[in-house]
């Protein structure tokens, strides 16, 4: 099941944290994040999943961004989240769609626990300008049945900006088994 917006604003201080948290970025059943200033590019054309790949930052001025279609750039939100015994997700908000713009490329799936910012994948399917603090994105909350433990991971929790890929980090711990 999913948390009612009224549920979600019960909960906050609870079992939910939004900081900031503001009253009209609530919706009937999710609550609406907003785009951090801040971007980041990886630097070379081609990425390799067994290094760490190099990125550099940008910033969204005030006056407009444009984004271009073929590349890939990691945003945040300015909402730090934490989020005990629910399942956090995150969806692109219906206006932001329309505009060809993906907030996530695969990475809208929470873990029980996670404490942090999300880093948004972005992706363009035509130069779309954006900015500063829109509201981007969507965050909603299930109800997790049966035993389980909290999000453990060194790699993203308790984040402090945007995180590009760690896979790398499983590479060096030979968690990726080759043929």
């Amino acid at each position: 099941m999913i948390l009612s917006g009224l549920e979600i604003a019960e909960r906050m201080g609870k079992d939910i944290d939004i900081d900031p948290y503001h009253s009209d970025q609530l919706n009937p059943n999710s609550y609406n994040l907003r785009l951090h200033q801040e971007l980041m590019v990886y630097d070379d054309p081609v990425l390799d999943m067994k290094v760490e790949n190099k990125a550099s930052k940008l910033t969204i001025p005030l006056t407009g961004l444009r984004l271009d279609p073929g590349k890939l750039y990691l945003g945040r939100t300015v909402e730090y989240t934490r989020t005990d015994h629910l399942v956090p997700m995150l969806e692109g908000r219906s206006s932001i769609g329309r505009l060809g713009m993906f907030v996530h490329v695969t990475a809208g799936f929470g873990d029980v626990g996670f404490s942090g910012f999300w880093t948004l994948e972005i992706f363009v399917v035509q130069p779309l300008i954006i900015y500063p603090n829109v509201e981007i994105c969507q965050i909603y909350y299930h109800h997790l049945d049966g035993a389980y433990r909290n999000y453990q991971s060194g790699k993203y929790q308790n984040n402090s900006g945007i995180q590009p890929s760690k896979l790398h980090e499983d590479f060096v711990q030979d968690k990726v088994i080759p043929d």
